[in-house]
């Protein structure tokens, strides 16, 4: 609504200054002598009043377009005003975040140095508590091998003292069937039922 004002005011104006050229350049198309270079008083006499008529228009114009091209052009300052301090805000705005943007741009480096630091420290914890886990793993397993070797060593000596028992009393058996005679033979069966008898 307010452009809409703004463009008839701007009509106005340059209507009344349409109207002022046409009014000048007849004044100075009347006041031409021709080329004859003759003054008459007839011409003065239409001259002034023409020079009269043009003044009262000027002034009354003067008065019914001041308000409107004073309010235009004023409209006009304020707009370019506002514009202004609105691209300057916005400059402002730009250099302020140009400014936080380098600063995180300075501040990038040693965040991914420290970054890269932490990701070695966490690196090296790791491995520390890897190879002291893999320790206590290999522990485990050399004690638990000692024991299955301890039990297999028992159970393979238990298992040898049965096995040399039993070949000890076959033996003994051979020894004493081949140097029984089968007079100790019967003599031992004599004894034997002797004792039972008794």
């Amino acid at each position: 609504m307010k452009k809409c004002g703004r463009n008839k005011e701007l009509f106005l104006v340059l209507g009344f200054m349409a109207i002022l050229g046409f009014v000048l350049s007849s004044i100075a198309f009347a006041s031409s002598d021709g080329g004859h270079g003759e003054v008459h008083n007839a011409w003065l006499t239409i001259d002034t009043w023409k020079v009269l008529n043009f003044g009262i228009l000027a002034i009354v114009g003067f008065f019914i377009a001041r308000k409107p091209v004073s309010e235009f052009f004023s409209s006009r300052a304020k707009g370019i005003e506002d514009e202004i301090k609105e691209l300057e805000q916005k400059k402002a705005d730009a250099q302020n975040k140009l400014a936080e943007y380098q600063a995180k741009f300075k501040n990038l480096d040693q965040e991914s140095k420290q970054i890269v630091a932490d990701y070695i420290q966490q690196g090296e914890e790791a491995k520390t508590r890897i190879l002291a886990e893999a320790e206590a793993q290999a522990e485990k397993l050399e004690d638990m091998a000692k024991r299955n070797i301890e039990q297999e060593f028992k159970s393979a000596k238990v298992k040898l003292q049965q096995e040399i028992v039993e070949m000890a009393m076959q033996k003994a058996e051979e020894v004493i069937i081949a140097s029984i005679s089968s007079d100790d033979q019967e003599r031992l069966v004599d004894e034997y039922l002797k004792k039972v008898v008794a």
